[in-house]
């Protein structure tokens, strides 16, 4: 079977954290990917984990894709070595055109904002949107007590278990580009390619 995941989205923070594994991490997402021949979607930015990332696939000969809001330029410090820089004048337009770009999504530890894109692909793939598959890297623990709270939604009858879209969670980074294939690779066999969803919300 041909290699499902040739792009991958990754949401992450635009600050370092205060734990060096965050950044740790993100570089060998990067290094993996790249050396994996696998394009790097994400938000365009050179801070934080975000930078870590998109620095360490660029330095290991691979593809990036940055897509930024205008308004974001300055803050997230844009990255202007990417391979491939999109500037786009919101952030409905840069969260269309990743989800338009990436074969599944990675959430590395970030804030709010990376949380809600994390949400918004789960809550997406509830809705019967997408079947790309969506991976957790809970670097640390860090995303533990997220966790949790799907659990105590779940118990709480908030997540019915007919229509649960369960994360991919991997404690790993060398871990997340197979989980990511196998899951690709099951909804294949399962006979709904991604390319039969509807993709525009």
């Amino acid at each position: 079977m041909p290699d499902l995941i040739r792009s991958v989205c990754v949401y992450c923070g635009s600050s370092p954290g205060h734990d060096p594994s965050y950044a740790q991490a993100a570089r060998e997402l990067g290094r993996i990917l790249a050396e994996e021949g696998v394009k790097l979607v994400y938000g365009g930015g050179g801070s934080g984990v975000m930078g870590e990332i998109a620095r360490a696939t660029l330095a290991h000969g691979g593809h990036v894709l940055g897509i930024i809001p205008s308004f974001l330029r300055e803050r997230e410090v844009q990255l202007n070595e990417c391979t491939e820089l999109v500037v786009v004048p919101d952030m409905h337009v840069r969260k269309q055109r990743m989800f338009d770009e990436a074969d599944a999504f990675v959430a590395l530890p970030g804030g709010v904002g990376t949380l809600e894109e994390l949400a918004e692909q789960m809550t997406w793939a509830q809705i019967g949107r997408h079947t790309k598959p969506i991976l957790i890297a809970d670097v640390s623990g860090f995303w533990r007590p997220l966790l949790s709270l799907f659990a105590h939604m779940r118990e709480a009858g908030f997540i019915r278990a007919e229509n649960e879209v369960k994360p991919i969670v991997a404690e790993k980074i060398i871990d997340v580009l197979p989980m990511l294939r196998a899951a690709a690779q099951r909804t294949a066999a399962a006979g709904t390619p991604n390319s039969e969803i509807v993709t525009r919300f």
